[in-house]
């Protein structure tokens, strides 16, 4: 569902606007990475981080359907920002409306462990996975194993063997119900669009690897940071993070993450009008750092209050 009132109204254009801007200056950030040196490269990377987190912003309001007030519109939109994340959007779309369902339950928790789980691998989850940027890695390896094994997904060896071991067996059953061929178009044109873009810059692995391993750091972390210690709730289980304005607006408002799982139809631009002046707001760096400092702990109960 999406939300079209006189009150928000969905900003297409605003949003269609900043897609193609971000497009463009992604792609001059990786070519300026792949063909100047370290110290240029590695600006041009730390800028892509923030930038390409536009892009997956944008994705973001495609999957819950508030890019644009138009269904058409809206997938293919999303399909153009999760080309160039890259993933495939049908994908894409099951696992995070599934985390919506799921979140701060026992199938979607990283800052805690179960008593029939292992802390060791918890941790590496966590720290391999959020906070050194193996998350985002993932998801395009996984597309790749899409392309050439489509059928995996729909395994039930894999299903209730590897992917219940690791966590994601709710996410993988629900993907796998998503059309086997859909979702490997998806996937091939996500691949399709990364080689040409390669080929149409001249980029080097050097300069591709360091302006996404730099985006990996920063939204692998980003996906947990804001939902770290917070109250074991699936509507309010998030945190409105305090960030600088810039940081903030190049993230499309997607700190506010509180207000957005409490109003998931609103769009990001309405998001602030949403915050509570009186409420606890966390910052980025406190949480990030208390994640490294303390590593997973065991879990509270459901309905737990946070515990920051």
């Amino acid at each position: 569902m999406n939300m079209q009132t006189n009150s928000r109204p969905i900003p297409e254009r605003l949003n269609i606007a900043i897609l193609f801007a971000a497009l463009v200056v992604s792609w001059l950030l990786l070519w300026t990475a792949s063909h100047f040196s370290v110290g240029w490269g590695l600006l041009a990377g730390l800028l892509f981080a923030h930038v390409h987190n536009t892009i997956f912003s944008l994705l973001h309001e495609a999957v819950h359907g508030i890019f644009s007030p138009n269904p058409g519109r809206n997938d293919l939109f999303g399909m153009i920002c999760a080309a160039a994340f890259p993933t495939s959007f049908r994908m894409q779309r099951a696992a995070h409306l599934g985390h919506h369902r799921r979140n701060r339950t026992d199938e979607d928790l990283y800052d805690y462990y179960l008593p029939h789980q292992s802390k060791a691998l918890r941790n590496f989850q966590l720290y391999a996975g959020n906070l050194l940027g193996l998350y985002w890695f993932c998801i395009p390896l996984s597309n790749l194993i899409y392309i050439l094994t489509p059928w995996l997904y729909t395994s039930r060896t894999f299903i209730e063997g590897p992917a219940r071991r690791l966590g994601f067996e709710p996410y993988v059953r629900e993907i796998s119900s998503q059309g086997i061929w859909r979702i490997w178009l998806e996937c091939v044109s996500a691949l399709t669009y990364q080689v040409m873009i390669w080929l149409l810059l001249d980029l080097s692995w050097q300069g591709w690897l360091l302006c996404h391993g730099l985006f990996a750091l920063h939204w692998s972390a980003l996906q947990y940071v804001d939902h770290a210690w917070s109250e074991r709730d699936v509507k309010n289980g998030a945190w409105n993070l305090r960030v600088s304005a810039p940081a903030r607006l190049l993230a499309l408002n997607y700190h506010l993450h509180r207000a957005h799982h409490q109003q998931p139809d609103v769009p990001w631009l309405y998001l602030p009008q949403l915050v509570q002046a009186d409420e606890q707001r966390p910052g980025y760096w406190q949480i990030y750092f208390r994640l490294w400092r303390k590593g997973v702990t065991p879990a509270p109960p459901m309905g737990s209050k946070a515990a920051l």
